[in-house]
């Protein structure tokens, strides 16, 4: 199993990873690193701890936001399938309509 030292915070940790996940790992590591560095800069020196927690905090409140938005575009995604397959079906029966007067009026026109 490969092994990534990332630099978070000022501090140095030895990170296991799946094979192949390296550079994953190291921009997860940077960008968390950014966030903390970022606080730091509009708080000021509050511990590492507390800036790391805030950070974590950050991090889960974007993810519950893009959860959220993924369910409403799934959401919507599903009542336009539901639109597409409503006007599908009305096309169908209207083809068949069509096609029902075509060989009518052909059958009247014939004879």
């Amino acid at each position: 199993m490969p092994h990534v030292t990332v630099t978070i915070a000022g501090k140095s940790y030895r990170m296991a990873c799946g094979e192949g996940e390296e550079g994953h790992l190291t921009t997860l590591a940077e960008d968390l690193d950014r966030r903390i560095t970022g606080m730091r800069g509009t708080f000021g020196e509050i511990g590492d701890m507390r800036l790391q927690v805030m950070a974590a905090l950050t991090l889960a409140d974007e993810l519950q936001e893009a959860r959220r938005r993924i369910g409403e575009l799934e959401r919507e995604a599903a009542r336009e399938a539901g639109e597409q397959a409503r006007l599908a079906t009305g096309v169908g029966v209207a083809a068949e309509r069509i096609d029902r007067l075509a060989r009518a009026l052909s059958g009247h026109s014939g004879g």
